[in-house]
């Protein structure tokens, strides 16, 4: 079976949510979430591969993704490449609850606040999660204490300075795709604006700072995808490069001494 076909089965593997009381960001949203990645095959497989290219840099023994998700790019990740299902932190229980019908370990709790076990995991990564949370500090501080010495503390996201981040907080400010800037120039299926509009935008060297000069994290390396225009990304999935200065989603790979 091929990866877009079964990304397609994944999706769409009987999932159906009703949103529940709780009010955190992607709640009543899970659905919309994994139907973009759906909609857009070949950014998804783009963004998959440069999480695949991070996490072979690092241990995939004992590995926690912080902001999992549904678990739609662990789900694939195991099912494509066996590598395990990966334990999952998410504060959306919309979308704990996919992520746990998926067969992840799901804590549901914020990344600020939730009380992890010291020095368990060989890896810690935020897989698209850093840019819908305010205190980047406060989160990396809470989080690395989970993380081993000789561990790798990962961050893939959009970058702000990026023209993914740069298109995006343009669609917010203007609270839509509708505007006369945006013709033309956008992505077939943009991202859903409810979910743009919730984001806080963070550059790849404010994140690089506070690993190096507020967390004392060494040996920082760079990978970066989605280096086309947003308008041509979804045409065909690309290879991760090195660098970070051109991609639309960046990850940094850091060491914890």
């Amino acid at each position: 079976m091929s990866l877009l076909i079964s990304l397609q089965a994944i999706i769409l593997g009987g999932f159906i949510m009703v949103k529940t009381h709780a009010i955190e960001i992607f709640d009543g949203y899970a659905t919309e979430y994994d139907q973009w990645f759906l909609a857009n095959k070949q950014v998804f497989l783009s963004e998959l591969k440069l999480l695949k290219s991070a996490l072979d840099l690092s241990s995939t023994k004992h590995v926690l993704s912080i902001g999992c998700g549904s678990g739609l790019f662990e789900d694939t990740l195991h099912r494509q490449y066996g590598l395990p299902l990966f334990d999952g932190v998410e504060p959306s229980t919309d979308m704990a609850q996919i992520a746990k019908k998926r067969g992840l370990n799901v804590r549901i709790g914020k990344a600020e606040s939730i009380n992890l076990p010291a020095r368990q995991y060989d890896t810690i990564y935020f897989n698209g999660s850093s840019s819908y949370i305010k205190d980047l500090l406060a989160a990396y501080q809470n989080c690395i204490k989970a993380l081993k010495s000789g561990g790798h503390f990962i961050l893939i996201d959009v970058p702000k300075e990026s023209a993914y981040g740069l298109m995006y907080m343009l669609a917010k400010i203007q609270g839509n795709y509708q505007s006369e800037e945006l013709a033309n120039v956008l992505p077939k299926w943009p991202y859903p604006i409810e979910l743009v509009d919730s984001a806080y935008w963070h550059t790849t060297l404010e994140k690089k700072h506070l690993l190096e000069n507020e967390l004392q994290l060494r040996h920082l390396r760079f990978k970066q995808t989605l280096v086309a225009n947003p308008l041509y990304t979804n045409d065909s999935a690309e290879e991760p490069e090195d660098g970070f200065s051109k991609g639309g989603y960046v990850a940094i790979i850091a060491e914890k001494p």
